[in-house]
């Protein structure tokens, strides 16, 4: 394995991950932003009122896209399974 094999094989799958976890990165910081502007508005500055809306559209996420997540990960491993013999 030349170390070119090996960064992009490094490259790929820091991009699968970051593509992965999107989603629940982007919905989390829009509610988050919602909310805080929420409290701003209505001058209610609970510091736990954010964490509980955050998390249940989290997890909502994350159960809908997840199919989605792990037809990528079987792709990707497939792919990197299947090279193997190529890299060596």
């Amino acid at each position: 394995m030349t170390s070119d094999t090996a960064v992009e094989l490094m490259r790929t799958a820091i991009l699968l991950t970051l593509l992965l976890g999107a989603p629940v990165m982007v919905v989390s910081i829009a509610v988050g932003l919602l909310i805080s502007m929420i409290q701003a508005v209505t001058q209610i500055q609970e510091q736990t009122l954010s964490f509980v809306p955050k998390i249940v559209v989290m997890l909502l996420v994350a159960l809908l896209t997840l199919p989605w997540a792990i037809t990528q990960m079987v792709e990707y491993s497939t792919t990197l399974i299947r090279n193997i013999p190529a890299t060596f």
